[in-house]
């Protein structure tokens, strides 16, 4: 509020050790013009205060260091400016200048009306606009008296009148004309900022638009990048993501505490997508679809020993613990991101708001008119797209559950007397054996194909050469890249097992596997040889198997070859002696799992003679000696297939050697691929597609499935016909039931 001013002449000026300051002492109404008594007293007191100020032309309002000590009754953290406002209103006006040591020498025989008002302590100054100064300087001070004319020390420098102007006319007198006023010094102003910021100011525009354009790209990028890095291309970030118009224009509108909300919860989405992105980007390229957000969380454990045998372990730690921080990091990121653009928009709303609707008019135009750049729609909509369908893949594992159980419980030989299975191998040493990552790929592709289909027809020679008959065709395996378990079950169970919650419902049920067939005959002893098993493995009893040798049984001393814990030939060797060499055995039906084919493909072990593998710790020699890195291996994809191709060699080389040397005339081999490696090797797009082959000496088996359209020897045709892996099991049974004829 203003200070009350009453119109008197000013009155005795307190002293510094008084109670009231000089701004609250109201001046007396004066009684007549300049020329009075009082006003020259007046005058005295404002030229002895413009002495006492250190100046000789002009006062010099706001430049005094140390104001005069005064008692005062106001808050103490305002004196500065207080003393500052005084200081410019006597400068104006020689009839309220007051100085102590002047005003002492008036007499205090007044009225009593004029030091009334010296009682009253005037109330505190509220912050106000100053109006203009040559307004103020031509206006009638005494018209108003409820006008403050004391400027704020914020508020540009007033201008004062010169030294030997006259006091300016009190309410009874006419305005006197007064000098072009001149230019006085400003109050002292509040600290000018400074520091980098000030001292560089291109740098730091330079700096703002920076940081501005990357939270812009990185908001751009959460909503365009593709979920699978074979299609990452330049043109797919030219496209429209109408996500960022929506979002944008709502961010625009909302009142500021509900945008507040919002920007924290678009950035944590945003940057919740991006991760489900990365994740997918690393599933298509190994599993070739995308990371199932409820069930694939499994497979990361497989990925961090996959970056382990590749880099390294400091490498792989390194590697996982960057893939963590990069988690937590993404969704702060895109928040702050998000605020910054937010903040952006609202200070230049009505530029924000006119180009959020050209980008809306330009994206339903491209929309409708299908417009694209590189074959890539400019109208996009894929992180709407991407959020969809996941919640329908949660919505459909849910459901598959129920689905998948339901299928399990139609099995045609689930009530078939023990007496009737597999009649048509009774007798038999049959040997069910996966070789990890063996795919089409190998055989297709013509780097890898050519010396590939030279060692296969190698190998068959050699087994036509020992008396066995081979013939083989294709399966399509429900997985490409990584976990073999859902190939195997899906092979063993005849069910599509396509996902861990398949798995993990199929174990739990009571669904009749190919092994557990075999144990249920009475007719066979059943046992699993499974070197990549490092731990408790309870589902092979539900798989039908009598006994299990897992890594730490099968003896290995010897060091492993990446993800595999030991060679092939030492763990077809190893079967050798703990079972299948031993005297006065009955018929024995074996899974087998060969694991140096498994991924990443370097080092590779290399055929010894049998003599030499010993316990296996010959193989630290010969690791040393010819292994390759495998760090060097995968910075060339090239070399990547080559070391492939070559780990396949050497598991067939393996498993065709064992039975041509170990075999008898009831040997039955039946092996295959798992699944097909990742994209490194096959490229995109591969099929699902894996090689199967039959190896028997007894004519009378390939005789069973002589309707198969199978091909002769180790390698299948191009055009042999292929079966879905789930199939094979109820196509097996019926070749080797009774006539044929159990299964539908």
């Amino acid at each position: 509020m203003s200070h009350i001013r009453s119109p008197q002449l000013p009155g005795p000026t307190p002293a510094p050790d008084d109670d009231k300051t000089p701004d609250e002492a109201a001046p007396p109404e004066p009684t007549s013009e300049a020329g009075s008594p009082d006003a020259a007293v007046t005058a005295t007191a404002g030229e002895q205060a413009t002495a006492e100020a250190g100046t000789e032309t002009e006062p010099a309002p706001g430049v005094e260091t140390e104001p005069e000590p005064e008692a005062t009754s106001e808050p103490e953290a305002e004196p500065a400016a207080k003393a500052k406002s005084e200081a410019k209103s006597e400068a104006k006006s020689g009839s309220r200048t007051e100085s102590a040591p002047e005003a002492e020498t008036q007499t205090e025989s007044e009225p009593a009306t004029k030091s009334e008002p010296m009682t009253e302590a005037e109330p505190e100054p509220e912050p106000m606009t100053e109006p203009d100064s040559a307004s103020e300087q031509t206006s009638d001070p005494g018209s108003n008296p409820d006008r403050n004319p004391e400027p704020e020390p914020e508020s540009e420098p007033e201008q004062e009148s010169a030294p030997d102007a006259q006091p300016e006319p009190t309410a009874t007198s006419a305005p006197a004309p007064s000098p072009s006023p001149s230019p006085s010094p400003s109050p002292t102003p509040a600290a000018a900022p400074s520091g980098w910021r000030v001292a560089h100011p291109r740098a730091a525009r330079a700096l703002t638009w920076a940081v501005t354009g990357l939270a812009v790209a990185l908001v751009m990028f959460a909503l365009l990048v593709p979920n699978d890095i074979t299609r990452i291309e330049f043109g797919r970030f030219l496209r429209i993501p109408a996500e960022g118009i929506l979002v944008a224009g709502l961010l625009l509108v909302l009142p500021t505490k509900a945008r507040r909300v919002a920007v924290v919860v678009v950035g944590v989405l945003l940057g919740l997508l991006t991760i489900v992105k990365v994740l997918d980007m690393g599933s298509y390229w190994t599993l070739d679809r995308p990371f199932d957000l409820v069930l694939d969380w499994i497979l990361l454990d497989d990925a961090q020993s996959f970056m382990k045998d590749s880099l390294g372990g400091a490498a792989a730690q390194a590697a996982t613990v960057g893939v963590i921080l990069l988690a937590l990091a993404l969704p702060v990121l895109m928040t702050l991101a998000v605020v910054r653009i937010s903040r952006l928009m609202v200070r230049h709303r009505h530029t924000a708001g006119r180009t959020l609707l050209v980008l809306g008019t330009a994206w339903i135009t491209c929309s409708t008119l299908t417009l694209e750049v590189a074959d890539v729609p400019v109208a996009s909509h894929s992180a709407a797209t991407l959020v969809e369908n996941r919640i329908e893949a949660v919505n459909d594992g849910l459901k598959d559950g129920e689905a998948f159980r339901k299928q399990s419980a139609v099995d045609a030989f689930a009530d078939v007397p023990p007496d009737q299975l597999l009649t048509g191998l009774r007798g038999k040493d049959v040997l069910i054996t996966f070789i990890e990552s063996y795919g089409r790929s190998a055989i297709d592709d013509p780097r890898m194909g050519e010396p590939l289909s030279q060692t296969l027809a190698q190998k068959t020679q050699e087994l036509k050469d020992a008396g066995y008959a081979s013939q083989s065709g294709w399966l399509r395996s429900p997985i490409t890249g990584a976990g073999s378990w859902l190939g195997h079950s899906t092979f063993l169970s005849g069910l599509w097992i396509k996902n861990q919650s398949r798995y993990a419902n199929l174990v739990a049920s009571d669904r009749l596997t190919l092994t557990e067939a075999f144990r249920r005959t009475g007719a066979w002893r059943t046992v699993g040889v499974v070197p990549g098993t490092q731990m408790a493995w309870p589902e092979g009893k539900y798989f039908g198997l009598n006994h299990i040798y897992d890594s730490d049984q099968l003896g290995y001393r010897g060091p492993k070859f990446s993800w595999s814990t030991m060679p092939d030939q030492y763990t077809l060797k190893a079967f050798e002696e703990l079972e299948h060499g031993k005297k006065d055995r009955g018929p024995m039906m074996a899974e087998i799992i060969l694991t140096s084919s498994h991924n990443p493909w370097a080092p590779i072990p290399r055929t010894i003679p049998d003599d030499q593998v010993g316990d296996g710790s010959v193989y630290h020699s010969l690791q040393k000696a010819e292994g390759k890195n495998p760090t060097e291996v995968w910075k060339d994809p090239l070399a990547v297939r080559d070391e492939y191709r070559k780990s396949i060699q050497y598991s067939v080389s393996s498993l065709v050697d064992f039975v041509a040397k170990h075999g008898s005339r009831d040997t039955v081999l039946v092996f295959l691929g798992d699944h097909q490696p990742n994209k490194t090797v096959t490229g995109d797009n591969p099929s699902h597609d894996v090689p199967v082959s039959i190896v028997a000496k007894d004519p009378e088996v390939l005789k069973k499935v002589a309707d198969w359209g199978w091909t002769d020897g180790l390698q299948p045709a191009g055009n042999t016909p292929v079966w879905r892996m789930d199939k094979f099991r109820d196509r097996f049974m019926t070749a080797f039931g009774p006539q044929g004829e159990t299964a539908p």
